[in-house]
């Protein structure tokens, strides 16, 4: 991938890790440390600076603590198992060896790494200077779709570590038949997303909710023109009926689908230049955890 315009590289930290940690066998150093979290975020990582070769890098993680999500729905995430501990436990040296690597890291409580990914394409977005550069957002999660613009593509894992999709406004109009990135957000405040446990409209499924925004083009128009006799007869009753009795679901859903991209986090593109690392330093730490591939890897 060749990008004429700087360009900056923002990593969905916890989403790569916990994709490596699922993906690879139970890495393990002689003396038991399991490392394979860390080894596949590193893999993952590294191939994406020699490819990407990005100007500007910033990592993102999401906070242990509860957002402000399960403040409005406590039964937010509520399905998914409990994150196991030998993931957690890895967490901490993927951080260390950011901060070796002087690549900028944030976290902050009350917000998913989601909301911080998306208020920096967002702030990177609205500056003026010249040329502008080009965002990349690197993930395993499609949620961060919706974040696709003219200048913000998304990086995806498609399959394992390795394999990967570059999404931009046509190839996510491609995928969701017409819709737009900012349209996802009510795709899924129809469709829900059983994942984060967002409800949705119970009964409304993919196909129906991708046919019902993109003729109405928002939520707010579709309940707005649900009173028209023309519209409530070009609808099957079945469906009419559970979009008026699940109105209060929708837009429930649709406040936790949408990623929010105006949190103040302190972040200057300056302070995300990325100017290499001390090599000897990161591969001692390499060396005990003996990730020997890996050296010969290093950007």
């Amino acid at each position: 991938m060749e990008f004429q315009e700087p360009l900056l590289m923002i990593i969905d930290a916890n989403s790569l890790a916990h994709r490596a940690f699922h993906a690879l066998p139970p890495l393990t150093t002689k003396n038991g440390r399991l490392v394979n979290a860390i080894y596949g975020f590193f893999s993952i990582f590294f191939k994406a600076l020699r490819d990407l070769k990005p100007v500007f890098v910033v990592t993102a993680f999401d906070s242990p603590a509860p957002t402000f999500r399960h403040q409005v729905f406590q039964d937010y995430k509520a399905t998914r198992p409990k994150t196991p501990e030998p993931f957690l436990q890895q967490l901490p040296q993927i951080k260390e060896i950011l901060a070796m690597m002087t690549i900028k890291v944030f976290e902050k409580p009350g917000l998913e790494a989601d909301d911080i990914i998306g208020s920096v394409a967002f702030s990177v977005e609205k500056k003026s200077q010249s040329p502008a550069p080009k965002v990349i957002i690197l993930s395993s999660d499609t949620d961060l779709l919706q974040l696709v613009s003219e200048k913000t593509k998304v990086l995806i894992l498609k399959r394992g570590i390795s394999e990967t999709v570059l999404y931009d406004e046509a190839t996510v109009q491609k995928r969701y038949q017409g819709l737009t990135p900012k349209q996802l957000i009510d795709f899924k405040a129809l469709r829900g997303d059983p994942s984060d446990n967002i409800p949705g409209v119970f009964g409304v499924g993919e196909k129906t909710a991708i046919s019902l925004i993109g003729r109405f083009q928002t939520l707010e128009n579709l309940y707005s023109s649900l009173g028209q006799k023309d519209v409530k007869k070009s609808l099957k009753s079945s469906v009419f009926d559970k979009l008026v009795a699940q109105k209060e679901k929708a837009f429930l859903s649709q406040s936790l689908a949408r990623i929010r991209c105006d949190e103040e986090l302190g972040f200057s593109l300056e302070g995300c230049l990325w100017q290499g690392y001390d090599k000897k330093k990161l591969s001692t730490v390499f060396g005990e955890l003996e990730f020997f591939s890996l050296l010969s890897r290093l950007p």
